[in-house]
């Protein structure tokens, strides 16, 4: 950690010149062409390329995570990112064209995308190669200049990033920070008016953020958490659902934003699917899941000692066995809970999932806006006024009918949060438009000029104006 901290309460001095050098930078104009966006995302991607052996390594120091997950939801992620950005950038910076009332004749107006300017990303240690790229895709792709901040939680990866920012970013244009965030943070914030702040991590955290920020009038993008509930109709093929809630929940460890937090289930299939649930962790991990190669660890100590608590609450029907030194929870499952146990009052980020039932789909939503604005939800169900109903009546950010996790990796979808869950979305040329200002603009001709508008008013021109615009 030495490496990380060690000019950490000189971030503000360290950080100054950088930042002078950035606003330069961006004012001269050099990020705005679309030659030069491309570039830089072929150079991100070229930089990856040389560096996938250390990524693997990193990942599997700081999480254990197995070299299909990294891939999957890490590296090809953000290849897939960068091609997606890629071969849709021209189009996306082209201007997009609006339509007039006749009352601004003649008059056409356009919407043009703009860069906003410095950009200013913190990521988190649950994803922490791919939550620190792929907002930086979207910062490069809208012309900005960035400085990163990685989380501290996971050195290794955050080393790793920064061998390929200075591998392909001269510190003008793309710098990263390293360091303590409780410390870090709020030196940049109180010494530097960045034009946006992207934050992903937890609503605490984000809160306080949000205030630091609000100082300088910097907005900010806020991709949070809470609890994403699940909820499983009496229709369904239990096998299918039990491996897909399985896969989304233990994935990663459980530590994953968007993560089925608990599990709301029909009362006349609860048995079926437990008993379905027990036989797929057994399929995907084996007896021993901590043996198992496809089976991560908790990040630190700290998060192992908050999930245990847990293990106290309801009554555990699979799992529930830990080893501290080896930061590892048995995937868990946990029935007999209520609304007022401590782990149906927070984010749990980790691979114990609690079960309670339903008898009707109304008493579900009920359960669920005890917890409101989930960043996820997934209904499974056959019945379509079931799924309407869900989707209609629940605030949350983003899901999934019949499968758990997977509608973030598809680029088309802005991945957020509403209300406590975040401010903001991403992915795609929603990333895009989150980084760019777009611009308004009418432009009119002067071949003809249209009195009405202009002094002395009088019973006449009102009259004309109330016919055009009522």
């Amino acid at each position: 950690m030495t490496a990380i901290t060690a000019h950490q309460h000189k971030t503000a001095e360290l950080v100054a010149p950088i930042f002078e050098s950035q606003k330069a930078f961006f004012e001269s104009g050099a990020t705005r062409s679309y030659d030069f966006r491309v570039k830089q995302l072929k150079k991100l991607k070229d930089s990856i390329k040389r560096h996938e052996t250390e990524i693997y390594e990193a990942l599997a120091k700081d999480l254990g995570k197995p070299a299909f997950e990294t891939y999957a939801s890490e590296i090809g992620f953000i290849y897939q990112d960068i091609k997606h950005t890629i071969k849709h950038l021209r189009g996306w910076m082209r201007p997009e064209k609006v339509s007039t009332s006749v009352v601004h004749f003649p008059s056409s107006s356009k919407i043009v995308p703009s860069p906003l300017g410095q950009v200013l990303i913190i990521s988190p240690w649950n994803y922490p190669f791919q939550l620190m790229l792929a907002p930086l895709i979207g910062s490069i792709a809208a012309g900005n200049t960035t400085i990163l901040k990685p989380s501290e939680y996971t050195v290794n990866t955050a080393l790793v990033l920064e061998k390929i920012i200075k591998d392909c970013f001269d510190s003008n244009y793309v710098h990263i920070v390293q360091g303590e965030g409780i410390v870090v943070v709020p030196q940049l914030l109180d010494n530097f008016r960045f034009d946006l702040l992207f934050f992903t991590g937890n609503t605490k955290v984000g809160t306080i953020i949000a205030q630091q920020a609000a100082k300088t009038l910097t907005p900010v993008v806020l991709e949070l958490g809470g609890k994403s509930p699940t909820i499983v109709d009496k229709n369904v093929s239990v096998d299918v659902t039990a491996k897909r809630i399985v896969f989304g929940k233990l994935f990663n460890t459980g530590q994953t934003c968007v993560a089925p937090d608990y599990l709301l289930v029909h009362e006349n299939i609860k048995d079926k699917l437990v008993a379905s649930l027990k036989k797929t962790i057994v399929d995907f991990y084996g007896e021993n899941p901590q043996e198992s190669e496809s089976y991560g660890r908790i990040v630190t100590p700290r998060h192992f000692d908050a999930l245990i608590k847990y293990l106290d609450n309801g009554t555990i029907v699979h799992g529930g066995e830990t080893d501290r030194e080896d930061l590892y929870v048995a995937p868990t499952l946990i029935e007999d809970v209520t609304m007022d146990d401590p782990i149906m009052q927070s984010e749990i980020f980790g691979p114990i999932l609690p079960i309670m039932t339903f008898s009707n789909i109304d008493e579900a939503i009920q359960i669920v806006k005890q917890n409101p604005y989930p960043l996820a939800l997934y209904i499974f169900t056959v019945d379509r006024a079931v799924e309407d109903k869900v989707i209609s009546n629940i605030r949350f950010g983003g899901g999934c009918v019949n499968n758990a996790i997977v509608h973030l990796s598809n680029p088309n979808l802005p991945f957020g949060g509403v209300g406590y869950s975040g401010i903001g979305s991403y992915h795609g040329k929603h990333g895009f438009e989150t980084f760019s200002h777009l611009k308004s603009i009418m432009k009119t001709k002067f071949f003809y000029d249209n009195d009405l508008r202009y002094p002395p008013y009088t019973d006449t021109k009102l009259n004309i104006a109330k016919k055009f615009l009522e």
